[in-house]
């Protein structure tokens, strides 16, 4: 039993359902296929009533603890919201080890403050952290709310990135198969019920086709109208001809900006650089800087490789330095990057980059959340059971208005632009990447993290296996990396409750 004089229970949970990961899922670096929204959220046909006090309560399945200081603890798990809890509220959710009706807790425990206890008990509830007994098992609802589209309108660039899938054609979108484009992707939002259409204006070098874009977005403002599709849209860039003119035409459609930064100085020229050699780093520093003092904050998508994981701890105190969003996505071996061998991952050297970042992190903590931006494809702010949308609400259309189901795969293309329902095409189709669900995948079943990782981008996993239903093979990478990014959270938390 705790002493009379108790602290106040205190719950800093991370964040609600409805908020967004900063700096998740806008990468140019070719391998991501995420949804602004969750993919899944937890839901309970129970709600709490402080006077429904004759249920019983349990903690909920899967809850991990981990301690932060001497006052705070942070829980996680995969039922529920990562919670910050300092002693009293810890003590009070262990309470709920074995059921217990509310009626009884509030009884054994007259020397917390009534208010305060009835507070933090239906914080606990909110949080999913308590559970009535006979409902602990949570239902993952997989179908998200917005539907996303990547158009490539063009394949050309004025970088040679080692990483990069492309082969850097000369081949422009035309704006009817753009429109048409955005026109078979709002239908299909309508026929399948989204509330949201995101468009992703990349390349190549899609700012090469700026005046593409304004036409293009103009369009499809037009098509939110009449719909009552709620729009959203992101311009990914390389940042090197970022102007005051481009921010401006951006701020003007509303369109938000994403630029890749893989290191500061000789760290990002060694794997992006001009086709006659010479390194952008300067260009893109000067772009992001021009989209500062033009009222633009652009998001920063980092591409980790063999070759700049040594150089993440500078970049991200850089970036923290100019208070930036971020994400950290890890490199992708593909057709026309397999011969750089230095790309390739090496487990330890990684790891230490990464947790050397996290270092840098942790003196300079943000305000906003980073569960969905740490650690490659994994979203720890909520639970699901598939990467990304690929094969589930995701179309990707190429330059001739045929569609795919990953960018990574533009060649592998399974519907058009004159389908009436595309995604539904695409959700039918068999062949080529298969979107697993973390539950179908080897080595992922009993993971205690399954629902935030769900397994690993599969064409990565495929790429390295020739199996989509196992585990990634960064898995070793991951597991040494979710409790430190957790850890990071909670004390971030702290910092700004």
């Amino acid at each position: 039993m705790l002493s009379k004089k108790i602290d106040r229970p205190q719950i800093l949970v991370s964040l609600n359902s409805t908020c967004i990961p900063t700096g998740q899922c806008d990468c140019d670096g070719g391998d991501c296929a995420c949804d602004l929204s969750p993919l899944a959220e937890l839901s309970s046909d129970i709600s709490l009533s402080l006077g429904i006090f004759e249920t019983e309560f349990v903690i909920s399945p899967n809850s991990q603890i981990m301690n932060l200081d001497d006052t705070y603890s942070i829980c996680y798990g995969t039922d529920h919201k990562v919670a910050v809890l300092n002693q009293s509220a810890l003590y009070l959710l262990k309470l709920f080890t074995n059921p217990h009706k509310l009626d009884d807790i509030t009884t054994e425990n007259s020397h917390i403050n009534q208010i305060d206890l009835q507070t933090a008990i239906q914080e606990l509830y909110q949080s999913r952290l308590i559970v009535p007994k006979n409902n602990s098992s949570s239902k993952l609802n997989e179908i998200p709310e917005t539907l996303s589209a990547w158009l490539h309108i063009t394949d050309r660039c004025n970088l040679r990135c080692d990483y990069c899938y492309l082969p850097h054609l000369a081949r422009d979108m035309s704006i009817d198969i753009g429109k048409a484009a955005i026109e078979s992707t709002f239908r299909s939002a309508s026929l399948n019920h989204y509330r949201r259409v995101k468009l992703k204006y990349a390349g190549g070098e899609a700012l090469l086709c700026s005046p593409l874009i304004k036409e293009l977005h103009l369009y499809a403002q037009s098509l939110s109208k009449e719909t009552d599709i709620i729009l959203d849209g992101v311009v990914l860039s390389n940042g090197t001809l970022i102007t005051s003119e481009i921010i401006e035409m951006l701020q003007r459609l509303n369109l938000r900006l994403m630029i890749s930064l893989d290191g500061l100085s000789d760290f990002h020229n060694i794997q992006r650089t001009y086709a006659g050699g010479k390194g952008s780093f300067q260009d893109v520093e000067r772009g992001i800087k021009i989209a500062l003092q033009n009222g633009i904050v652009p998001d920063i998508s980092i591409t980790v490789s063999g070759r700049n994981a040594e150089g993440l701890p500078d970049l991200i105190e850089w970036i923290l330095e100019h208070n930036l969003p971020f994400s950290l996505n890890f490199y992708r071996e593909n057709e026309l990057s397999a011969s750089y061998e230095d790309l390739q991952l090496e487990e330890s050297k990684l790891i230490q980059g990464m947790l050397a970042a996290f270092k840098v992190i942790e003196l300079k903590l943000p305000n906003r959340s980073l569960l969905g931006s740490l650690v490659d494809r994994a979203n720890l702010s909520s639970p699901h059971k598939r990467t990304c949308g690929v094969g589930q609400s995701y179309l990707v259309f190429d330059y001739q208005g045929q569609i795919a189901k990953c960018q990574m795969q533009l060649h592998k293309t399974v519907s058009s632009v004159d389908t009436q329902d595309p995604l539904t095409v695409v959700r039918q189709d068999k062949t080529g990447i298969q979107n697993l669900s973390v539950e179908e995948k080897e080595g992922c079943r009993t993971c205690e993290w399954k629902y935030w990782c769900t397994g690993g981008c599969s064409l990565a996993t495929f790429k390295a296996t020739g199996r989509y239903d196992i585990q990634s093979p960064n898995c070793n990478i991951y597991k040494a990396l979710y409790p430190e990014a957790l850890r990071l959270e909670g004390l971030r938390l702290i910092k700004y409750s």
